[in-house]
């Protein structure tokens, strides 16, 4: 069986209202459900519709310390180092990225380009713009 999408990432912030507006804002994530767990706040946030959907799960934790790629290294540490974002369309990312005032690390790759930036809670996230719109590797591309 072929998985058909990837369907939510599970996160914990320091601020929920805080995070649901960053998302929103980049990335056009929206509220569609939240409520309080065992007395934590949280959302879902979406982006896009159907199948091409991607959600986002986040529960409001003040109290926890955030960590980094770069601490689990040292600590000897698995964890998750970054999660990736899709998009098609350069210049409206640019706009973005220049109007939010946000700092990106640049990386081109053989098939796509991806800018590194890092939430309000300091989670890092690639977002990779694929070369000619889609998802190519090694000889796939020739």
């Amino acid at each position: 069986m072929d998985i058909v999408g990837f369907d939510h990432v599970n996160l914990t912030v320091r601020d929920l209202d805080e995070s649901t507006r960053w998302y929103g804002r980049l990335f056009r994530f929206a509220p569609v459900e939240e409520g309080v767990w065992e007395g934590v706040r949280w959302s879902i946030l979406r982006s896009g519709e159907g199948r091409g959907s991607a959600m986002l799960c986040l529960y409001e934790r003040p109290d926890y310390r955030p960590t980094d790629g770069d601490v689990l290294r040292e600590m000897r540490l698995h964890g998750v180092r970054h999660f990736g974002l899709r998009i098609d369309d350069e210049a409206a990312w640019r706009e973005i990225l220049s109007k939010e005032g946000l700092e990106a690390e640049v990386m081109r790759w053989p098939h796509s380009t991806s800018w590194y930036v890092t939430d309000p809670t300091g989670y890092d996230i690639e977002v990779a713009l694929w070369h000619e719109g889609r998802v190519t590797f090694g000889k796939e591309s020739r």
